[in-house]
């Protein structure tokens, strides 16, 4: 582990983490509010936006691994957002 790093730059991880795990909690109680398993729009926005700040940490950690982990990540999360915003045919 690399405490070295700045602490702007843990702060930019941690909130990058804390959006994407709350996105699980959010999908959860809206399961939990409707009695069946649902993906709430807020969902696929926490998902851009914590992708998007882990993928920004992962560049500037320059760790090729964790940033093709997440860099396809937002045109799938953009996508279901798109189809998620469309009108039915």
């Amino acid at each position: 582990m690399d405490w070295g790093e700045s602490g702007f730059w843990i702060g930019v991880g941690l909130l990058g983490n804390a959006a994407f795990a709350l996105r699980f909690v959010v999908q959860w109680i809206a399961s939990e509010r409707a009695r069946r398993s649902v993906v709430p729009i807020s969902f696929w926005y926490l998902s851009l936006v914590g992708a998007a700040i882990l993928l920004l940490y992962a560049i500037h950690r320059r760790d090729p691994i964790f940033t093709l982990a997440y860099l396809p990540n937002g045109f799938i999360y953009a996508r279901n957002l798109y189809l998620t915003r469309r009108k039915p045919d």
